[in-house]
């Protein structure tokens, strides 16, 4: 993955690193994970008045890209870069995260549950 860190929204360094854990696992790990998961996120991360737009493929392909999603994004998240930093180190659950406006979902909530999996199996890879 040749993805780089948005300057403006440091955050996006654990959807880099993701990128990279997706990368370098093995085919069938991948595989596994894209069976498990069945999804393609559209996240977009937020801070003032900055927006870095990410796609998370773990339906097709199994990748971490920036920009929008090539094709329909099951679930559109939008989160503020706290927020997601919260997220991704474990110190926050998405659910509650939903309940309380601070991450906004459209298209399948359910999925979101799938995406704060995914973050808190690799916070410790990251």
């Amino acid at each position: 993955m040749s993805e780089k860190i948005d300057e403006n929204i440091p955050s996006t360094a654990v959807l880099v690193k993701l990128g990279e854990n997706l990368s370098q696992a093995t085919e069938s790990d991948r595989k596994a994970q894209i069976k498990k998961t069945n999804a393609l996120f559209e996240l977009h991360l937020k801070k003032g008045s900055n927006e870095s737009v990410w796609t998370i493929d773990l339906k097709d392909k199994g990748q971490i890209y920036k920009g929008q999603a090539k094709s329909k994004a099951d679930a559109i998240l939008t989160i503020d870069e706290e927020t997601f930093k919260g997220l991704s180190e474990g110190k926050l659950n998405g659910q509650k995260a939903f309940m309380t406006g601070k991450l906004k979902v459209k298209g399948n909530m359910m999925l979101a549950t799938k995406l704060d999996g995914i973050l808190k199996q690799n916070s410790s890879k990251l």
